[in-house]
């Protein structure tokens, strides 16, 4: 598994896409625009699915599972949230092939397997999800409904690009259902609270917490919360989204509940959900020129023990060294793995263990047994020490716990460093082209000028941020009356 990366400065997109692939995370499919994620990217997943997932039981919330197909009028029935995924909606409309009677080794549509109701792939699960809760809310008693699901969605997107942006995903999205608009609004900032926990402590990825403007909400929503990262190329990625949906989808989709007073009325709704772009996130906040690198909360191997030897008897000795450590280790929750494989020499397993991201790497040569001692070096640093046995595992410990704070200290300087607070359109522009990152600046409040600065520099309003203090001032773009600044980017 060679490196010869492109260097991040060279080519940022590049650097990305040989990365993915060189450290085995995932693959471009048959199906054009697909991805296949291979085991190793695969098994990062798994890492954040099962914190996440802890994180929505622990505050209530339970797992189900919908349909991948909605049906055309069922996806129709929230106007706005239709018209907003319309464009990159795939379409079921037979069901069955036959034999083509010109050619007996192909197969075509069969005319008479029409669907009576064309079906959609889901790009969002709200429409088949309320349709549901429908026959499931009748009474107070049965609110809040508190549902998560794991799954699929497609969204047939033009340019795609491994784990940012694919024609298929796998995501979790939550639906909610409320009695009150407090109730429901609660929900919406608490789920965004946890993404941005989840990000910050798991991820060791800073976020700005705060709004969408009106034109970046989700189709059908009243509000959305986000949570915005900066990647290492200055641009920003949306991690995850929370929406307040309003009645909107409980009207389209008539759910009512009796209230405790016996008077009808439509529940209040929210939805919320991150995606495996969160692993094009990871890779872009930490890794470098020499591969990924992962803060030990998500690696897959934490620790990796490599042997250096001569023949079989030296290899046994390492061997007896090696799973000692390795049951110490594993004894204190901690991933290691030992490669005794002998079809890659040392210094090739080197190299692939440090483009994969492991965080901790041990190898024990003859000397080493000699003198009670091992070599550990650091994946974030890539310095080296040697120990002696006996300090291994307690070092350990505490180098895996520094180095996640290590990863996040260095995002969170990274991410202050740019971000600028400009007061003109001229320094606008200039941050956006040298410099890159969040721009703080003046907004009007209109959508007019958001698309104007949109048009003019490709940059969008990534958030409100929820800590923005009420200033007097001016639009960066138009000079009309502002009373708050708000954080431009451009973004993947």
């Amino acid at each position: 598994m060679g490196k010869n990366l492109t260097k991040r400065s060279e080519d940022y997109s590049k650097w990305y896409n040989e990365l993915v692939v060189k450290a085995d995370l995932a693959e471009n499919s048959a199906v054009r625009g697909c991805m296949v994620i291979k085991p190793y990217g695969y098994a990062i997943w798994e890492k954040m699915q099962a914190e996440l997932d802890r994180k929505f039981k622990e505050t209530g919330h339970q797992n189900a599972y919908f349909p991948l197909f909605v049906p055309k009028s069922l996806f129709e029935a929230e106007e706005k949230n239709a018209e907003g995924f319309a464009k990159e909606c795939a379409v079921v409309t037979h069901y069955r092939l036959k034999t083509d009677p010109n050619d007996s080794s192909k197969l075509i549509v069969d005319p008479k397997a029409k669907l009576e109701e064309e079906l959609i792939v889901r790009p969002t699960s709200e429409a088949i999800i309320w349709n549901t809760y429908k026959g499931w809310i009748q009474s107070y008693r049965d609110l809040p409904l508190l549902i998560n699901q794991w799954s699929n969605v497609v969204r047939w997107e033009m340019r795609t690009r491994l784990f940012l942006r694919t024609a298929e995903f796998l995501w979790q999205e939550g639906h909610t259902a409320h009695e009150t608009r407090a109730e429901a609004i609660a929900e919406t900032e608490q789920m965004n609270n946890i993404y941005a926990d989840f990000a910050e402590n798991f991820m060791a990825i800073p976020v700005i917490k705060g709004r969408k403007t009106e034109s970046e909400r989700f189709a059908g929503a009243e509000d959305t919360y986000c949570i915005e990262a900066l990647m290492q190329d200055g641009k920003a990625l949306q991690a995850g989204t929370s929406h307040f949906l309003g009645q909107n989808f409980a009207k389209a989709f008539d759910v009512k509940f009796t209230s405790k007073e016996g008077k009808l009325d439509y529940v209040w709704a929210t939805s919320w959900g991150v995606s495996t772009r969160l692993m094009g996130a990871l890779i872009m906040t930490h890794s470098d020129d020499n591969g990924l690198v992962l803060p030990p909360n998500l690696a897959p191997i934490q620790v990796v023990i490599v042997p250096i030897y001569k023949g079989e008897e030296q290899l046994d000795q390492i061997s007896v060294v090696a799973n000692e450590l390795v049951n110490d280790l594993k004894s204190k929750g901690i991933s290691v793995k030992f490669d005794n494989r002998d079809t890659h020499r040392p210094g090739a397993k080197f190299a692939q263990y440090e483009l994969q991201g492991v965080p901790l790497r041990i190898a024990i040569g003859p000397k080493d047994l000699e003198k009670g001692t091992v070599e550990l070096a650091r994946r974030d640093t890539l310095t080296k020490q040697f120990l002696a046995k006996n300090e291994v595992v307690t070092t350990i410990e505490s180098l895996l716990v520094e180095i996640q704070e290590s990863l996040h200290q260095k995002a969170t300087q990274y991410r202050d460093d740019h971000t600028t607070t400009v007061h003109t359109f001229d320094e606008f522009k200039e941050v956006l082209e040298h410099k890159g990152g969040f721009v703080s600046a003046h907004w009007d409040g209109t959508i007019e000028t958001e698309e104007k600065i949109k048009e003019l520099t490709k940059a969008t309003i990534r958030c409100i941020p929820f800590d923005a203090k009420e200033e007097k001032g001016s639009c960066v773009y138009s000079g009309k009356p502002s009373k708050i600044r708000v954080l431009f980017a451009k973004a993947y």
